[in-house]
């Protein structure tokens, strides 16, 4: 109950303006999200390398309602390319984007033609694009894209959502040679008829579904700040004979930082999800209702400072 709050709230301009004009909402947000700018993004990257992390960068934006809008977006993910490019954060760093960003919702036609500029200056960077997914009208789409775009990018990673009673079947067919697939557990509100609504099931979903990615010929993704999701992979991934270089870890910016440093330090490749750009507040809000320790950390630090 207390998710789905949290996600309605997330579509409430009125929880919104509360959020954005609360005293400590910009200190909060910076611990989740890069900056508004593109500099924000290098700069964030620049850090993470550093460390020895790889990075997945993220312009957020997902209501596209207009071409020049999905343009626009377009655009800016090229001139991130070629910054990350020119100051040498390539490969390590990559880009996510999100079809509905780039226009699925308006032409699925115009989506790819965006995405394969995106790809294209990926490509020309060195680097790679993951294509988030969205919410369950957008799965089959979404995957249609992820295909044709591998025509020319092979390297162009697909996402998986465990919460979805059919994913256990589309890590089937994408655990082959050479397919970057990242599993998470998923963070859109939906019926039950497509997705399991019980924690439990969810759970047991993500480890069908990594124990199919980390048996298959693909390069696994696996998206979880979960103790016990995390464990589970390390002991399925030995069992597998998979070494640490053939698959990786990826959690959010902000999220269970210790975490990220155990298991890079363990010689595990840890990624590191980071969105930047003014449309942070839907974000935020699918972070905090994926689990509640993000909410207390956020309502802590309302009550604590002016």
């Amino acid at each position: 109950m207390l998710r789905s709050a949290i996600l309605a709230a997330a579509r409430s301009t009125r929880v919104e303006r509360l959020v954005e004009t609360a005293p400590v909402s910009r200190g909060v947000v910076r611990r989740y999200v890069a900056g508004a700018a593109t500099d924000d993004a290098l700069r964030v990257s620049r850090e993470l390398v550093g460390e020895g992390f790889a990075v997945t960068l993220d312009h957020l934006g997902e209501d596209t309602t207009s071409p020049e809008q999905a343009t626009a977006i377009t655009r800016a993910y090229v001139e991130l390319l070629a910054a990350l490019a020119a100051q040498g954060l390539t490969p390590p760093t990559e880009v996510s984007i999100k079809p509905s960003a780039l226009g699925l919702g308006l032409d699925e036609k115009l989506a790819y033609q965006n995405a394969r500029q995106v790809c294209q200056a990926a490509a020309n960077a060195g680097t790679t694009v993951t294509v988030d997914m969205e919410d369950h009208t957008t799965t089959d789409s979404t995957l249609e894209l992820v295909m044709e775009l591998r025509k020319d990018f092979p390297d162009t990673g697909a996402v998986l959502q465990a919460y979805l009673r059919r994913t256990e079947a589309d890590c089937r067919e994408l655990a082959y040679a050479g397919s970057r697939v990242r599993l998470c557990k998923g963070a859109y509100s939906e019926p039950e008829s497509v997705a399991f609504q019980a924690r439990l099931d969810v759970d047991r979903s993500y480890v069908r579904c990594l124990n199919i990615l980390l048996a298959g010929e693909g390069r696994p993704m696996l998206a979880t700040h979960d103790p016990r999701m995390i464990a589970i992979t390390e002991e399925r991934a030995r069992f597998l004979d998979r070494a640490p270089v053939e698959f990786e870890f990826q959690m959010l910016y902000g999220i269970r930082p210790n975490e990220q440093r155990r298991l890079l330090a363990n010689g595990y490749t840890v990624r590191i999800y980071t969105p930047y750009g003014i449309e942070w507040y839907g974000y935020l809000m699918r972070r905090l209702a994926e689990r509640p320790a993000n909410l207390m950390f956020f309502l802590r630090s309302l009550a604590t400072r002016g």
